[in-house]
């Protein structure tokens, strides 16, 4: 059942990170706004109430949204993770086993997290506070 489980979290990472890179790239964005353009376009759209006219735009706009807001998150995301890798890399004792964590399992950052929290709680424990 556990190699099951794995399997299905691997292929869905990958799903997860081919849909990434295809909402925030640019042509799916010029696609999406032509799109949008020939919907709003549509004969259909004129013969609407502007009730109708009015929730169609705003359904155009948002959908257009969703793209330059992933594309936002894409490049803010791949500049923290450079930044951080710098850190990591430049601190001589620090554990450059985190550099590059970003692309691996969630279940190998679950593992990580946990071996974190028990250095702070091994901290803590010699923590005469």
């Amino acid at each position: 059942m556990r190699i099951i489980y794995r399997h299905t979290e691997r292929y869905f990472e990958k799903l997860t990170t081919l849909v990434n890179a295809v909402l925030g790239n640019s042509i799916t964005f010029i696609l999406a706004v032509g799109l949008v353009v020939f919907w709003l376009t549509n004969r259909r759209f004129y013969t609407q109430d502007i009730h109708d006219c009015i929730h169609d735009v705003i359904l155009g706009v948002s959908f257009l949204t969703l793209f330059v807001i992933q594309r936002s998150f894409n490049h803010f995301s791949g500049s923290l993770h450079i930044k951080v890798n710098e850190l990591v890399a430049s601190h001589e004792p620090a554990n450059n086993n985190v550099i590059n964590v970003e692309e691996r399992t969630e279940m190998e950052i679950i593992e990580l997290t946990k071996e974190y929290a028990e250095l702070v709680d091994n901290a803590r424990v010699g923590d005469p506070d």
